[in-house]
């Protein structure tokens, strides 16, 4: 094959890198021609718009907006919208790639997308924040749709700024339009569970990985890196299942008790403390990056990409690592993970959980009609659950780790749906 091989990654981790890397590897793997290698490799469409916006001073300020579609081969895109004033279009092709890549493995009719606008949420007001995502989304029009492009919360945006978008576009289209966006507000046409929804998706991983280490729950220890939506809920089903939660950090830094920390405790002081966990007492405080080498069984790292680099990965004593947040452990760090025997459940099958539950929640749109909160757990705990079975069943079939499997049953099963559509002979 003489496609090219992927630029030697530096000290500063680019997630995109990363993301080129692995899949670099599993196309080598399933030895798939270069007209294939490239269909895969281009994003299908990259959109940057100028939104400028009335601040609350009177001050007209510009923010740059994006919008990448990586594939529609398996269905419309799917995919976040996040406001962080790291946002660049490097950072939102990668994480639109491994949207295609997460939809494919957990088997539902979407491909990727991913979108952000280059701001800080924290220093605007919730007037600002309005007039921007509406702004986003008059830019944005010809780009979503319930057939087309479907956004989502990410980092920076909830339930409220999806309602702002919802709205936006269903007055330019004349009409309400519930199915044009996932990640609403229950009223607007929300599912129920999918705030828990990605937690829960990381639960079963780390459940049914355990299943193979031969971990009892009941005995096991683990830390959570982020306690946001994910590492909360995570952390909370975790403890249910009867795994000891003995760390969690947050921005404010990592709290630790061998004993073993009082979930739900941790998650009402954090709501009632500004969303943070500063002065938590229920657990000891520690240095910020010292929770990633706790010697547990299990560590989530549900917070921001690259956390995990060939600077640290030699470090962790976790037995098993199941990746809550996008592109936690950097390209870099995969030979020294594999080397020291670590079980890594990888983000485009742990996390998949958000994105399933918003498909039930679009499906539901679609028909005009809700589901119960049990029809969706039972549900979404059964396509996680056989999505695990599959990338595992990959990983044994082609003898490489999880992270790998799960790239190459995702590649695979995209690469077979363009051909039968006829797009290459």
């Amino acid at each position: 094959m003489s496609y090219k091989e992927p630029a030697p990654i530096p000290d500063v981790e680019n997630p995109l890198d990363s993301m080129m890397s692995r899949f670099n590897a599993a196309i080598k793997i399933l030895g798939l021609p270069d007209e294939m290698y490239d269909i895969l490799k281009v994003p299908a469409r990259q959109v940057i718009v100028g939104l400028p916006v009335t601040m609350d001073d009177g001050r007209i300020k510009v923010f740059e907006g994006y919008r990448v579609i990586h594939s529609t081969i398996l269905g419309p895109g799917k995919g976040g919208v996040r406001l962080d004033p790291g946002v660049t279009l490097d950072e939102v092709r990668a994480l639109a790639a491994w949207m295609t890549w997460k939809c494919a493995v957990v088997d539902i009719p979407y491909g990727g997308a991913k979108g952000g606008i280059a701001c800080n949420p924290r220093e605007m007001s919730a007037g600002e924040i309005e007039r921007l995502m509406r702004a986003y989304t008059l830019g944005m029009l010809d780009i979503f749709g319930p057939d087309k492009d479907i956004p989502a919360p990410d980092m920076g945006t909830g339930p409220r700024e999806m309602a702002w978008l919802m709205d936006e576009y269903s007055k330019a289209k004349g009409m309400t339009t519930h199915a044009v966006v996932t990640g609403k507000p229950l009223v607007l046409g929300g599912s129920l569970g999918r705030t828990e929804a990605t937690g829960r998706g990381v639960t079963v991983s780390a459940i049914s990985a355990m299943e193979k280490l031969k971990l009892n729950p009941y005995r096991a220890t683990a830390a959570v890196q982020g306690f946001g939506n994910v590492g909360s809920n995570a952390a909370l089903l975790l403890k249910e299942r009867g795994v000891s939660i003995v760390g969690i950090s947050d921005v404010s830094g990592a709290y630790y008790n061998d004993k073993g920390i009082d979930i739900e405790k941790a998650i009402e002081y954090r709501n009632q403390n500004n969303g943070i966990l500063e002065g938590f007492d229920g657990a000891e405080p520690i240095p910020a990056e010292d929770l990633l080498f706790l010697p547990v069984d299990l560590l989530v790292p549900a917070a921001k990409e690259d956390v995990i680099t060939k600077h640290n990965a030699s470090k962790i004593q976790a037995k098993l690592i199941v990746e809550g947040a996008n592109g936690p452990t950097s390209a870099t760090a995969d030979d020294i993970i594999n080397d020291k025997g670590i079980m890594v459940v990888p983000d485009i099958l742990a996390n998949a959980g958000g994105v399933t539950v918003s498909y039930f929640e679009w499906v539901q749109n679609r028909m005009g009609y809700k589901w119960p909160l049990d029809r969706i757990n039972r549900r979404s705990d059964r396509v996680m659950k056989d999505a695990f079975n599959n990338v595992y069943a990959t990983s044994e079939k082609y003898n490489v780790n999880l992270r790998l499997a799960a790239y190459i049953l995702a590649i695979d099963k995209v690469s077979s749906s363009y051909k039968f559509r006829g797009g290459y002979g």
